[in-house]
């Protein structure tokens, strides 16, 4: 019987406004994603001050939907996107100086089955394969294979990609020699790069934080005609020896997911130089960051405000030991 690792994810993010907001629209990827590697438990979400449509709900009964683990939301405001995401949409009318939104669940994970690399077909077979023809049957990996609004198709991405995908060399295997180029010809420095950098930008750079090793990864294999999707979630990080896991210490994380129509999707971490496991928690997955965003909105008034996001992952067997970061004040 397959084994299962439960961790405990808690994402808050929190924004506190130079001035009052007068109207706000949000719209949130939050709900974590069921795979078949990734049980999802007991997911809540707060968000404070309450959006109007929870309000009304409240008020008037009105109808709610239901998510996968039971999770009550306003019709209206929740959906899937195209991609099978949760989606959540919620605004406020009132006037606020602070938003918090709070997001906790538990995530039972089971070991991927690491397929025979060498026995997948030749890259270039498969990209030939995901081309686009007119009036034919399409499998979902072809959308995947197209420019998206931060991960463009270059002849720059394209080149950089042909060092790991050599000829005649099989997609998977081209896909671990390009996490690993990625990983060793980048360097990993926050505030390098902002959450608007596009793969071409950062492929310059040679340096940002994981959307950006996500991304050129991606932008590698679609620009040599291969599917590859960016992936949302959250990462569990080890505190140093003899030190408890801190609380708000760990941070979203985002990687990439290469197709293989033997083998379907293979998900990489290129920031860290290995495949996904028991240590990634999938929260959402799309184009590339603009599609699954945890939280993203328009608001009238509010100043300049950069949100403050505190991210803990932890196994459940260590919850007794965590203890809080200090907050700021």
């Amino acid at each position: 019987m397959t084994s299962v690792r439960w961790l405990r994810v808690q994402h808050e993010t929190r924004y506190d406004y130079d001035a009052p907001v007068e109207l706000a629209h949000h719209v949130a990827y939050l709900g974590p994603r069921a795979t078949e590697v990734q049980q999802v438990r007991g997911w809540t979400l707060s968000i404070d001050p309450l959006p109007d449509e929870w309000l009304a709900l409240q008020e008037e009964g009105g109808e709610t939907a239901v998510s996968e683990d039971g999770l009550a939301l306003p019709a209206a405001q929740h959906s899937l996107d195209s991609w099978g995401n949760q989606r959540l949409a919620f605004s406020h009318s009132r006037v606020h100086e602070r938003l918090t939104v709070r997001s906790t669940f538990e995530a039972g994970l089971s070991e991927p089955v690491m397929p025979d690399t060498a026995c997948s077909p030749a890259w270039e077979e498969v990209a030939e394969s995901l081309r686009y023809h007119a009036g034919a049957a399409h499998s979902e990996a072809v959308e995947f294979t197209l420019p998206s609004q931060f991960v463009p198709r270059s002849a720059q991405l394209a080149a950089f990609g042909r060092l790991a995908f050599t000829p005649g060399r099989s997609v998977l295997e081209g896909a671990l020699a390009l996490m690993a180029l990625v990983h060793e010809r980048f360097e990993y420095q926050p505030l390098a790069t902002s959450v608007n950098t596009r793969a071409t930008e950062a492929l310059s750079l040679s340096r940002g934080v994981c959307q950006d090793f996500a991304h050129v990864m991606i932008g590698a294999c679609r620009s040599l005609g291969l599917a590859a999707r960016y992936v949302s979630g959250y990462l569990l990080t080890q505190p140093p020896p003899g030190q408890p896991r801190l609380v708000g210490a760990d941070a979203s994380h985002a990687w990439a997911a290469v197709w293989c129509p033997d083998n379907g999707w293979l998900a990489l971490d290129p920031t860290n130089n290995v495949p996904v496991g028991l240590d990634h928690v999938t929260l959402a997955w799309g184009r590339d960051y603009a599609d699954v965003a945890p939280l993203r909105g328009v608001i009238r008034g509010g100043g300049r405000a950069l949100p403050r996001v505190a991210v803990t992952v932890a196994p459940l067997d260590e919850l007794p030991l965590l203890r809080s970061v200090p907050k700021e004040t």
